[in-house]
């Protein structure tokens, strides 16, 4: 099992509509997320003192091809129309990687 960390920026006039959508998550959204054997999936959020605000996700990941996963994931319709509603509440990080929407973060402790 691999442990996953990233960050995303949100917009501030996004954010009670970004907790509608994941109050209500589609099934066939979260049956892809375990078909594709991400497990104890999260995503929290925080505001800056300086009025940014972020969200920051948790998940672990059980398979064995993780890139060839999330290209599964990415391929599905469902995914994509789920997506393209969450996206415009988005803001990726400048410092993200060009392949990355969410940028990955360094594990640096963990304890069980």
């Amino acid at each position: 099992m691999q442990r996953y960390g990233t960050v995303i920026g949100i917009h501030a006039d996004k954010i009670d509509e970004y907790k509608q959508l994941h109050a209500a998550v589609w099934p066939e959204v979260l049956h892809m997320i375990g078909q594709c054997n991400l497990r104890n999936y999260s995503i929290y959020l925080r505001q800056l003192d300086d009025g940014r605000h972020y969200l920051f996700s948790y998940f672990e990941y059980t398979g064995s091809d993780f890139a060839a996963d999330m290209a599964t994931m990415a391929a599905d319709p469902t995914t994509q129309r789920w997506w393209a509603v969450c996206m415009p509440c988005q803001r990726p990080l400048d410092t993200r990687s060009p392949e990355e929407w969410w940028a990955s973060m360094e594990e640096v402790f963990h304890c069980d």
